[in-house]
């Protein structure tokens, strides 16, 4: 996908969770084991959540609908455009390298990011998967999001990828900044790793569960795993396992959305995710 993104993470080590207060408890922050083999998962003493059962959005009638694009119409009051400059101040701009190829690129990654971080950080998809708002559970949506539009700009060949490496210098910087809001001050480089081993690890699997001979249920078990368990475990009980089947057919109707978006709109950051508060879906 990326240069960075090309190593493959087989197995991650095990981490403590950081809560949004900026404490740290004697519990895994993504999962406690690698990605690729699951070992058994150690006894946690408090009891696993029952994500639909609480949640009154029904989460059986969600996601069905067909893929469509993700292009901001013209008239948007969300789109970013290019100034319009000229005289003077265009030939200015153009001598100072404002429209060279690369600072368009670092502008266009800045929105991308945005538009993820918009999805992410929106209360809405933490109302409708049940989830709560901490430290955890936003890195691993934003990881997913991540991968979302880093596969998307893959379609489009060298150009989408070299685009892709800004977007993740950017989320690379974001992370940094929610680390230490979240109280880790100290040992900060070695977090950073570890962060990153469990990026590379989340991007390998989530492939893996889009290849063809991937399991049909894969991906809502990468998810799940991701995503909702507190503990490691890779199989939910039946109740349990409604929002991560939710889950991942958002994401497969957002990886055809994104398909669907024309390469200017992706490129220069004028589309958005699909909305979690029109309900639904």
């Amino acid at each position: 996908m990326l240069p960075r993104l090309a190593r493959v993470v087989t197995q991650t080590s095990k981490l403590r969770s950081l809560t949004s207060n900026g404490s740290m408890k004697n519990l895994s922050f993504f999962s406690r084991y690698g990605y690729a083999t699951v070992a058994p998962a150690a006894a946690d003493p408090s009891p696993q959540k029952d994500f639909p059962s609480k949640s009154p959005i029904n989460l059986d009638n969600m996601f069905w609908s067909k893929p469509c694009s993700l292009a901001l119409p013209k008239d948007s009051p969300l789109r970013i455009d290019e100034p319009d400059y000229v005289g003077i101040r265009l030939f200015i701009l153009k001598m100072m390298m404002f429209y060279s190829k690369q600072s368009m690129s670092i502008r266009g990654a800045n929105v991308i990011y945005k538009r993820i971080i918009a999805q992410v950080d929106k209360p809405a998809i933490y109302d409708v998967f049940n989830l709560e708002k901490t430290f955890k559970i936003t890195f691993s949506l934003l990881v997913l999001h991540m991968w979302l539009v880093l596969r998307r700009l893959k379609e489009d060949g060298q150009e989408g990828v070299d685009l892709g490496q800004y977007v993740y210098e950017i989320y690379n910087h974001d992370v940094e900044l929610r680390v230490s809001k979240a109280g880790v001050n100290l040992l900060l480089a070695k977090w950073m790793k570890e962060l990153e081993r469990i990026f590379y690890g989340n991007v390998v699997a989530y492939d893996a569960a889009l290849l063809p001979e991937a399991k049909p249920n894969e991906l809502q078990i990468k998810l799940w795993r991701n995503v909702f368990s507190d503990d490691g475990t890779t199989t939910p009980d039946n109740t349990d396992l409604k929002a991560a089947q939710a889950m991942a057919r958002y994401v497969r109707r957002e990886l055809g959305s994104l398909s669907l978006t024309d390469k200017e709109s992706i490129f220069s950051g004028n589309f958005s995710f699909t909305p979690l508060e029109n309900k639904p879906l």
